[in-house]
């Protein structure tokens, strides 16, 4: 079990021409290349407007009781049957 020769690699090529069709094949080369294209564009992109909304701090702040504490309560619990 070697390396494919060129000979197989052109059978392989044929039977998925044949299969799918110029057209197809094509086009689907087409979108693989657009889609490398913005990977790498959004890649080199340093800024991101979705990244900075995100991290912004809140403007107000939550405090917790003021000297007290916090009254207990206690929780019953149901057991189905």
């Amino acid at each position: 079990m070697g390396s494919f020769s060129i000979w197989h690699w052109m059978v392989v090529l044929l039977v998925v021409l044949l299969l799918f069709g110029g057209g197809k094949v094509s086009s689907l080369m087409g979108d693989f290349a657009k889609g490398i294209k913005a990977f790498k564009k959004n890649m080199a992109e340093p800024d991101d407007a979705s990244m900075e909304a995100s991290a912004e701090k809140p403007s107000g702040s939550i405090s917790g009781p003021a000297g007290e504490a916090a009254p207990r309560t206690t929780r019953e619990t149901t057991t189905a049957h």
